[in-house]
């Protein structure tokens, strides 16, 4: 499965993060070679120094692209699966497929992480195609759940467009009630029941009550 490369959702990204010089050139060039853009980080702290501004609360979502992390299990100072940890406790496996690198003598230790979210392991010496097919689908999965949650941020943002009366008629339609019931309910008239309907409507760009719950039950994208 090929990245995606939607321009709607921006360049897709690898990061890699590894002690090792010459693992991460060989990395860089691999990527390369099946034609995906990465970024080099020497350890654990210099990536999540890197990251920190880009997940504070007044920051915008990030990765705003497909992205994925290759991370070495074990380097000097903070190690990968501390590292992992910290990214799970962000929220960000979902949308950052974390594909471990391990040695032989790690690999339970991979398998318990992903377990907990990581997205996969690759033990050393791997095989190029292999551990490039796999990124792929990284962020092929990347892209999926930037796809959900820009669907999520789509229907906020229309709720948020929504008068206090517009939602009152929203939830008795979504109940299922004719518009007369809805003008007895709320004390309004049918014809003002019908223009509020047909703004719900046009707002959250639906054309039935049917699918303004499916809506708001699972956005576009979710799937």
């Amino acid at each position: 499965m090929k990245p995606d490369l939607d321009p709607a959702l921006g360049i897709p990204t690898v990061y890699l993060v590894d002690d090792e010089d010459v693992v991460r050139d060989g990395l860089a060039w691999l990527l390369r070679s099946r034609r995906m853009i990465s970024e080099g980080f020497s350890s654990a702290e210099a990536f999540e120094t890197w990251l920190q501004p880009r997940t504070s609360p007044s920051s915008a979502p990030w990765p705003s692209s497909p992205s994925c992390l290759l991370l070495d299990v074990r380097m000097p100072g903070m190690s990968g699966l501390v590292l992992f940890d910290r990214l799970v406790e962000r929220g960000l496996p979902a949308v950052l497929p974390v594909i471990f690198l391990t040695g032989h003598g790690d690999v339970p230790t991979a398998v318990a992480a992903v377990k907990r979210g990581a997205f996969d392991f690759v033990e050393k010496p791997f095989s190029n195609n292999t551990l490039a097919d796999r990124v792929e689908q990284a962020l092929a999965t990347s892209a999926a759940a930037l796809r959900q949650r820009k669907a999520h941020q789509a229907v906020s943002r229309a709720l948020a467009e929504l008068t206090d009366r517009e939602r009152d008629v929203m939830r008795l339609v979504i109940d299922g009630r004719p518009n007369k019931l809805i003008a007895d309910a709320l004390d309004i008239s049918v014809r003002t029941v019908e223009v509020h309907r047909a703004r719900v409507f046009e707002k959250m760009d639906v054309k039935s009550a049917v699918e303004l719950a499916n809506l708001l039950r699972d956005p576009p994208g979710s799937a």
